[in-house]
């Protein structure tokens, strides 16, 4: 009887023992953590596997998802590896539910994990049908010049204990909301900028606690935003349309488990506020004396409002919001407040940010305080705002009088450090002004840190541009009269994007709209949305931002969802080059070209690396053509593979025909001529490795400058690497003289500049007409500094860092570099020192992956892992030698390795 009982007792601790060293967390749906809309028929659901152990993998996993106590899905136990996109395959879910999912999972130590904490997701509203709201619009005479905000409200009654209530709100135009006096959200600018005529995006929110039984209000202002207001040029404006309009629906569950609904109907009340004006280029005015107390409560007397009128929009263009929404991020009060020489109130916050300032003041009623925003101050330390071309980028405040007054804008947002002060009586305190920060609220997944500052405030300034331009979409620039989708600087920039931040949500939404704005013959607008009109498309390496970005989020997540949902639009773009071509060669058509390359003033000997539109065009294409053939091998399109196979060769040889002599010389001799030829291996074998020597001796021949434009700046320094210039890589990566990344740096930038001298030496500017100091795309070199001089990489067999590539290169005379990324894996991270005379390698794979690692050595003899020869150890597995590196194996954990030089 003994033996009997202790036995199953033995079992229990083994059990226990084993379901210790595994769980699971962070669940995703769709990428997101407990999202409020869904409006996918099948959602897919994503975890990590904590460990303590290593060389943990997943050997299979269980799901199952509920609605209340009911089981709607319930996959039994799966062998599978997979713990990242797995789709919904239950019964089919329903509008505006909630419904909650867990997991658990089995590793390959034999051990199983207990059921995961349960994660939720919210169900939009799936069909046209589901809306019972109607579109409205104010029903009153405009101000036709300033197109005042127009303001609507209802009151409604709920008579019984209330479980849950939910609000779907959209607008043309942008709106905020309102129940009873409290704001509804965190969100702003909402419904975010998409090609309204094919896709609006409505918010839902969760306003449970914000009912009262008995008498409630709604009430949302409506501005004019990116529909109507001005867009681009030449008095471009209605582009969607010439009224704002709100769509509002709540739907009301109570205890008793009936029903009720809110909409926007007939029954509304309209009228205007203090929103006097509000347009993205030109700014705010704000009259607080316009203000109407109290308008979205119950006690407020609507009488004088008028009626509304129901707009003609339906409602098959709606769509769930699945990119994460603007938010407010950090806050900067001034680092200092002075006079400059021409007698101007200016504040410096310090760092150049997208958003706008908050000002708290008392003064007297009818008192006008007007914020002018600007990037930069001139040679003479005086308010500069020539760059900004005809955006006024201001704010006007209008006082009611009495008491402390709050204003902030609404339906705007500026580009700016500097902010100048116009009408503020008395002494201008830190007290009375704030920054604020404002961008899609991205989750920050990368890190980079060096042993060089200037480097590392090069990163700071990566991720601010990043910052700055990804608000919703992502722009060119967040000041001047643009702010426009532009699709060459997005497609340059979208690796490094992928790292710094978690954006397959936002890129996927973006391109979805790419692929609506598209031309039917194929061809990609220049921005997206599209404002600029039809025939504004089909410029080489910004139109290639159509197969570009889909496969380098693909790469960065291992989301297959994006290469499904673009591969159409993939392959128009790559027929529009086709058809343009002839005898495959496409030499036709307007082109950007390398937007912004090296070219001096006073050009006399022909330094100006200007490098023929068509060359680069054909390079694209190719480029283009092999994305769209890599996507057909993942997707299993074999009739595509071999169609597009034989198209890739035709285009490479119409190139070596028409741009590469019989020895080898290129018709463009400058860096962007031979980093594009290299990178998307134009060249045969043979003409390679000589046209990396050229490549050198030309940066060697700018005195270690680079000469790059948009288009060739991406790429340059990891040509370089792989041809064996690894040590050029890092003299362009550190110089300081103008052209180059560090240059910007050392003259104070605090952002990526559109220009690599847009303030220059003698402290003059750029040509006014195309000169931001906040344009991301020359920030693509980080994309080189994280994968390469850190070596932080995915395989293309295990795209998402599945199976992950470390292979660090040491050089520049840097002594540590780091950097971590967090996955859907879990944090990734890898970090170089050297001191001592060794190297350390630090590593941390997450669970359920596998990395290949190359450490610098001269032979596996001489690394170490935490003080143990590799030859002991069993985790490690030694798989060859390659120039300068021994390739190890290894599975999940943290690893210290160290190398006796």
């Amino acid at each position: 009887m003994k033996k009997i009982f202790f036995l199953p007792i033995s079992l229990l601790f083994v059990s226990l023992f084993l379901n210790a060293q595994i769980a699971v967390t962070n669940l995703l749906t769709e990428n997101e953590t407990n999202p409020v809309s869904i409006d996918a028929a099948s959602p897919r659901f994503s975890w990590q596997l904590t460990s303590s152990k290593k060389n943990v993998l997943q050997t299979a996993y269980e799901c199952k998802v509920m609605d209340g106590k009911n089981v709607v899905w319930k996959t039994g136990k799966i062998a599978s590896q997979q713990s990242v996109m797995i789709p919904y395959a239950g019964t089919a879910l329903q509008s505006g539910k909630q419904y909650t999912w867990q997991v658990k999972v089995w590793d390959n130590y034999g051990a199983a994990s207990a059921w995961s904490n349960a994660a939720v997701f919210n169900m939009g509203l799936l069909s046209a049908g589901d809306w019972k709201a109607k579109w409205i619009e104010a029903d009153f005479a405009e101000d036709s010049v300033n197109r005042p905000a127009q303001y609507f409200r209802k009151l409604f009654s709920l008579n019984k204990k209330i479980k849950n209530a939910t609000a779907y709100i959209t607008a043309h135009g942008m709106y905020e909301a309102q129940i009873n006096g409290k704001r509804v959200g965190d969100y702003y600018l909402t419904p975010g900028w998409t090609s309204y005529n094919h896709r609006l995006q409505y918010q839902q929110y969760d306003v449970t606690a914000m009912m009262s039984n008995g008498e409630n209000a709604v009430g949302i202002v409506a501005g004019t935003g990116w529909y109507r207001g001005y867009l681009a040029w030449d008095n471009n404006k209605n582009i969607y349309g010439k009224k704002t309009g709100i769509l509002f629906q709540l739907q009301i569950e109570y205890s008793d488990g009936t029903t009720q609904t809110i909409v926007s109907d007939e029954s509304w009340k309209s009228s205007y506020g203090a929103i006097r004006y509000s347009e993205i280029y030109n700014g705010e005015t704000y009259d607080a004396r316009e203000e109407k107390k109290d308008w979205a409560t119950v006690k407020f007397n609507d009488a004088d409002w008028y009626n509304v009128t129901i707009g003609a929009a339906d409602k098959a263009n709606l769509t769930a919001t699945y990119n994460e929404p603007i938010k407010k991020h950090e806050q900067f009060k001034p680092i200092k407040i002075f006079t400059t020489a021409k007698g101007e109130l200016v504040a410096d916050f310090g760092q150049n940010l997208v958003g706008w300032v908050q000002l708290k003041v008392k003064g007297n009623k009818g008192d006008k305080i007007t914020l002018h925003h600007t990037e930069v101050l001139d040679k003479a330390g005086n308010f500069y705002t020539e760059n900004l071309r005809v955006a006024k980028q201001q704010t006007t405040y209008i006082l009611k009088g009495g008491e402390e007054e709050f204003f902030e804008p609404h339906f705007t947002f500026q580009g700016f450090r500097y902010i100048k002060v116009e009408g503020f009586a008395g002494q201008l305190k830190p007290e009375n002004i704030t920054a604020v920060a404002l961008y899609s609220d991205m989750k920050p997944t990368g890190t980079f840190t060096s042993s060089n500052t200037l480097i590392n405030q090069l990163q700071h300034n990566i991720q601010w541009g990043q910052k700055g331009n990804f608000l919703d979409v992502p722009t060119d620039c967040p000041q001047r009269d643009e702010r426009l989708g532009w699709t060459g600087d997005a497609q340059a920039f979208s690796r490094t994007a992928t790292f710094n931040f978690g954006v397959n949500n936002f890129f996927s939404k973006w391109m979805k709209d790419l692929a609506y704005d598209q031309q039917p013959n194929g061809s990609v607008p220049y921005v997206v949305p599209n404002v600029l009109g039809a025939g504004a498309g089909g410029s080489a390496g910004w139109a290639d931002a159509a197969t570009i970005i889909p496969w380098n989020v693909y790469l960065a997540y291992g989301d297959k969802q994006i290469l499904k949902d673009q591969y159409s639009s993939m392959k128009a773009w790559v027929g529009y080059m086709e058809k343009a071509s002839k005898n495959y060669l496409w030499n036709t058509g307007f082109h950007f070209g390398d937007w912004l390359f090296y070219r001096p003033f006073d050009d006399n000997d022909g330094r100006s690396a200007v490098t023929d539109k068509y060359f680069i065009a054909q390079c694209f294409f190719a480029y283009s053509t092999q994305l769209l053939l890599n996507t057909a091998t993942v997707l299993g399109k074999t009739e595509d593979v071999t169609y597009y196979t034989n198209l890739l060769q035709k285009v490479k040889d119409a190139f070596v025909k028409e741009y590469v002599t019989a020895n080898g010389r290129l018709v463009s001799g400058t860096q962007t001529a031979y980093v594009l030829a290299l990178h998307f291996d134009m060249l045969p074998e043979s003409f390679r490795k000589p046209t990396s020597e050229k490549l050198a001796d030309n940066i060697k021949n700018y005195g270690n400058h680079l000469t790059t434009g948009f288009l060739g700046t991406p790429y340059i320094c990891h040509v370089l690497s792989r041809f064996g210039y690894t040590d050029i890589a890092y003299k362009l990566l550190l110089q300081e003289t103008y052209p180059s990344w560090l240059y910007p740096v050392k003259m104070g930038a605090t952002t990526i500049w559109e220009r690599w001298d847009g303030i220059k030496p003698d402290s003059t500017f750029q040509v006014p007409s195309m000169n931001s100091f906040n344009h991301y795309a020359y920030g693509a070199i980080g994309d080189w500094m994280y994968r390469v001089m850190v070596g932080l990489d995915t395989y293309e067999d295990g795209p998402g860092y599945k199976h992950i590539k470390i292979q660090p290169h040491i050089g520049g005379g840097f002594t540590h570099a780091s950097a971590s990324l967090q996955t859907y894996y879990g944090t990734l991270s890898s970090g170089w020192k050297t001191e001592a005379g060794k190297i350390i390698l630090d590593v941390e794979i997450p669970a359920n992956t596998t990395a290949t690692v190359y450490v610098p050595a001269a032979n596996a003899e001489a690394i170490t892992e935490n003080g143990t020869a590799l030859s002991s150890l069993k985790d490690i597995t030694v798989t060859g030698k390659e120039n300068d590196f021994v390739i190890l194996k290894i599975g999940s954990g943290k690893y210290h390795f160290e190398v006796m030089k």
